[in-house]
């Protein structure tokens, strides 16, 4: 969420009314332009924003009960988010204008809305609203304090410290957070990650008890050939995700990753910048050197101070003797027909046990598919004629025997073409697997929830995950043509 422009206005009554501050913001302003393109609209200068904004809100010629511009019957305002519509050769609509009034002051900003105008999202739907209105009231009870009126003194000495405080809590006119009631005037060192309150702009505070979420996930990848003069190619990259939900000061954290005792070390490991010390060796291991069986097997200790959001901790690549399913796929075609043979076995090693399992046979570059005669072992096929596209969904387990066939011929006939593919001409055809396992590895990397060390008074309840999923899994047709790399595999 960000902000184009932010405005208090002193409206005490004998006085005059007046802007007592204004910021704008050129970065959030160029956004802006750049998202409304033909349809974007320049905020006016100060004085015409005042003057539309008390028409508005119903502040100006008290002596007028009914004012055209807010009155009438075709224009239904959308509080609180109110539109400002602007004369001149900038005409067009400020939304959502945001706006609060307690006491002598009003607060008000212009939101960035990161969606096109028209037809107007509903409120519901935009979190820039909600935001705007929780930093609004942050702004409010550090301007006013706990009562609704202070002494004019403190107002003064407030506002003049709200520049030096806006540069910490909102730079570059994204809210980071909330000035504080007797924020100094000098601006201070940024607070460590470790002491970093929850935003009082951020919708959704965490209520409850206290939870520390990590989630290990490892993605697989695959090129299998089925022939002996092309080497099979597959590796192993994995993620820990985290998210501490705890109110007030976050706490200090220590995630250990382990492995099994014939597990191979994790390489390429990359952390995150919260980590706050770790062994040099942990870093030392790369895919791209030869392994010679001393590098650092765990345990892997990551202490850090989470940031406030979900985050990347760490990642790793693992070398792994096998593929998950290992597959064979053959092609043959005669006259206008393919012959298809598909044979796909789970390892031992993979626990049975799937979220969900498809094998996809695109057919580019030919006529429409109208006729099929195959049978599957387990599982179900459907076609998909537009995209001349064979799925087998496997379900959720293979059979015992932990193995499954495709067997049959594929017709095409009629005018329509598939899609278009230079890789997938004549027998040069593919399989691809989707699948996801849950609470599973593949390097057998694991994070156990009583090791997780968390040091706080807050004692939150530990939340640990783990699974495996494919990434550009392929299976190549074994009788024709597929495109071969020498290299390792990256990700």
């Amino acid at each position: 969420m960000s902000l184009r422009a932010l405005w208090i206005i002193s409206h005490e009554k004998g006085e005059n009314v007046s802007i007592r501050f204004s910021r704008r913001f050129p970065t959030v302003e160029y956004r802006a332009k750049s998202l409304a393109g033909s349809s974007y609209v320049a905020i006016p200068e100060e004085s015409s924003v005042l003057q539309l904004l008390l028409t508005e809100l119903g502040l100006s010629d008290s002596s007028k009960s009914y004012v055209a511009l807010r009155d009438d019957c075709l224009y239904r305002p959308r509080s609180p988010a109110l539109e400002l519509r602007v004369d001149g050769p900038g005409k067009g609509t400020l939304w959502p204008v945001l706006a609060i009034s307690q006491g002598p002051l009003i607060l008000a900003c212009l939101a960035l809305v990161d969606v096109p105008p028209e037809p107007r999202p509903p409120l519901a739907s935009l979190m820039s609203v909600s935001q705007g209105l929780t930093f609004l009231a942050g702004l409010q009870t550090f301007l006013l304090g706990s009562g609704s009126k202070p002494d004019s003194e403190g107002l003064v000495s407030r506002l003049a410290m709200l520049p030096s405080v806006l540069l910490q809590v909102c730079p570059l006119g994204t809210p980071l957070d909330v000035p504080v009631a007797g924020a100094p005037v000098t601006p201070t060192v940024p607070t460590p990650a470790g002491t970093q309150k929850q935003p009082a702009w951020k919708t959704g505070l965490h209520r409850g008890r206290a939870v520390v979420n990590v989630a290990l996930v490892e993605t697989v990848r695959s090129m299998q050939y089925g022939n002996q003069s092309r080497q099979d190619l597959w590796d192993v990259y994995g993620t820990v995700i985290c998210k501490c939900e705890v109110e007030g000061l976050l706490p200090n954290v220590t995630v250990t990753l382990s492995l099994p005792p014939n597990g191979s070390p994790l390489q390429d490991i990359l952390v995150h910048p919260c980590v706050t010390s770790l062994d040099s060796s942990i870093l030392t291991s790369s895919s791209v050197d030869n392994n010679d069986g001393s590098a650092f097997s765990g345990p892997y200790k990551f202490p850090f101070s989470p940031p406030l959001e979900h985050f990347r901790l760490c990642s790793y690549t693992s070398q792994v003797p096998v593929p998950p399913i290992l597959g064979s796929y053959q092609l043959k075609e005669e006259a206008n027909q393919l012959h298809v043979s598909v044979a796909l076995k789970l390892h031992e090693s993979v626990k049975n046990t799937f979220e969900y399992c498809a094998a996809h046979l695109p057919f580019f570059n030919r006529d429409q598919m109208s006729i099929v005669d195959v049978k599957v072992s387990a599982g179900q096929l459907d076609v998909s004629k537009e995209k001349n596209l064979l799925v087998w969904a496997l379900g959720q387990k293979f059979p015992k025997s932990r193995e499954v066939t495709m067997e049959g011929k594929i017709i095409f006939s009629g005018p329509t073409r598939g899609p278009s593919d230079p890789l997938c001409t004549q027998l040069t055809a593919y399989i691809k697997l989707y699948f996801k396992v849950p609470d599973l590895t593949l390097s057998g990397c694991c994070v156990d929830q009583h090791s997780v060390q968390v040091y706080s008074s807050a004692k939150p309840r530990i939340v640990t995950s783990r699974e495996l999923q494919s990434k550009e899994y392929y299976i190549w047709n074994s009788t024709g043509t597929a495109p071969v790399s020498s290299g390792q595999m990256m990700m």
